[in-house]
């Protein structure tokens, strides 16, 4: 047996526990909606917690063929914000179940 059995078993049980909230954690993240927009509201974007757009519109406005290139940048900053508030959400969830802890392979 090992020295401190007692304290491993505990330390097993909050190991499964953090893990079982992760989980609850992550699943609640995945169905969570990012609703973003960029261009004083020209584009707006939904992105879930999983990084898959859920949807993307555009303010007919913002269809200049003579500037395509100001809709994409547009496109770009609303794809980078979701991302961005995503990643910020799954960064509060790790921090709040580990305390600040880094841990090295967790999301």
């Amino acid at each position: 047996m090992f020295p401190g059995g007692k304290n491993m078993n505990q330390l097993m049980k909050q190991a499964q526990k953090m893990q079982q909230e992760m989980a609850k954690s992550q699943e609640e993240l995945k169905s969570k909606e990012f609703e973003v927009s960029s261009g004083g509201g020209m584009v707006k974007l939904t992105m879930n917690g999983e990084y898959e757009i859920q949807a993307l519109k555009i303010d007919p406005e913002a269809v200049d063929p003579s500037d395509v290139e100001m809709l994409e940048d547009l496109i770009l900053a609303a794809l980078k914000e979701a991302h961005k508030q995503v990643s910020e959400a799954s960064g509060e969830i790790m921090n709040k179940l580990t305390g600040g802890m880094k841990i090295p392979g967790l999301f």
